[in-house]
């Protein structure tokens, strides 16, 4: 096996540090990070990888960080020009993308533009500039490997499938900690309460987009550009156990499904491995332990963002952008107690319907329209 090098994009988030523990497991060498503020976990991959290069979103935690570790050979650099630098950087083979919200998506262009492969983690990337993203990789020729568990185990199922043999695509979701709660249930729900998820360990935000099926919602747009379905070949099944984490259907009626223990750091290696496979820490699957599997409907009326999400894409252009722009600053709002759950979803749905039909956009627009979502956001919620 070819031991890759890497760059890691949001290196001591949950995902990152996930990436880090295959990279230490294969031996694979990390030769750039990028993270937000969290020096301090940062120090201590910087002297246990030795990457060359470093870069901090945050200028002022960047240069505290210079300070720490001026005695090592460590450039550290800060800025979002700064990621985007090392994103592009031609040190590394493959650029693990686990950034949250669409600042992911201008590095992942410049590491596609300088002929990277991506290991994208970050669906926004894919749900604010698909066409983009899409148009430059069939330009520069890399791969695009998924890495979210969903996305991943609906690739596993499609190798070997002959092209035009998927029917229909089983996205799976665990429903979250308000599975069966109606909007009475909702009203007053606490943040605390909106974290607690059944069977991930995620970051704060993609945790509160899991509770809201935000999260699904974004799934089923970056699942429409990955493998080129129409949303309505997509259908959401809601498994409380995340043993199945997606399935296939094929033209004869066969159903494949990748199955395993809710572990990331099985689709984080097959995105460095593929198309080997190679001995994982993920702890294994006992069917014997799990004993029963459940599968149910998504409750679209009590959280409207899934359907926000799937109207997004059917309609198109800069709509998707919109909903993920909206939803990125309500989700702060709940966050920071200046709003309650449900509005989350009223949110989302308010931008989905300002935001105007378009068909041809540039970055720029995709950058625009986010910026407008937000700000719509604000605009509704009394500070």
């Amino acid at each position: 096996m070819i031991m890759k090098k890497i760059a890691i994009l949001g290196s001591t988030g949950s995902i990152g540090t996930q990436s880090l523990d295959v990279a230490r497991k294969h031996g694979y060498k990390v030769t750039a990070l990028v993270a937000g503020s969290n020096i301090k976990l940062l120090e201590e991959q910087i002297r246990e990888f030795k990457p060359a290069l470093v870069a901090v979103m945050d200028e002022e935690a960047g240069k505290q960080l210079a300070l720490a570790v001026k005695d090592t050979e460590t450039k550290v650099t800060f800025g979002r020009q700064a990621l985007v630098d090392i994103a592009a950087n031609n040190s590394a083979d493959i650029v693990i993308n686990a950034i949250v919200g669409i600042a992911g998506l201008e590095p992942t262009l410049a590491a596609i533009n300088a002929k990277k492969d991506i290991a994208l983690a970050n669906k926004e990337t894919l749900v604010t500039g698909g066409d983009l993203v899409k148009r430059a990789i069939k330009q520069n020729g890399v791969k695009l490997l998924p890495v979210d568990s969903e996305h991943s185990a609906i690739f596993q199922c499609l190798q070997g499938v002959p092209n035009g043999a998927l029917k229909s695509i089983l996205l799976t979701a665990s429903g979250g900690p308000f599975f069966g709660k109606l909007k009475d249930e909702l009203k007053n729900v606490t943040v605390a309460e909106a974290l607690k998820h059944p069977n991930w360990t995620m970051g704060a935000k993609i945790t509160i987009d899991s509770a809201s099926l935000m999260n699904k919602g974004l799934e089923v747009i970056e699942a429409v550009h990955l493998f080129d379905v129409s949303p309505d070949d997509i259908t959401v099944v809601v498994h409380r156990q995340s043993i199945i984490h997606s399935a296939v259907e094929l033209s004869d009626g066969a159903v494949i499904a990748q199955l395993g223990t809710p572990d990331m750091r099985l689709p984080i290696q097959y995105a460095l491995t593929y198309p080997e496979r190679s001995d994982c820490q993920a702890e294994r699957l006992d069917l014997f332990k799990v004993g029963l599997m459940t599968f149910d409907r998504p409750d679209t009326e009590t959280f409207r963002c899934l359907p926000a999400c799937i109207s997004a894409i059917r309609e198109g252009g800069l709509k998707p952008t919109a909903v993920n722009g909206a939803n990125e600053a309500a989700v702060k709002l709940f966050l920071d107690g200046k709003i309650g759950f449900l509005q989350i979803g009223e949110l989302v749905e308010a931008a989905l319907n300002a935001q105007p039909t378009v068909k041809e956009f540039t970055l720029d627009d995709v950058l625009a329209a986010d910026k407008a979502a937000r700000q719509l956001v604000f605009s509704l919620v009394k500070q």
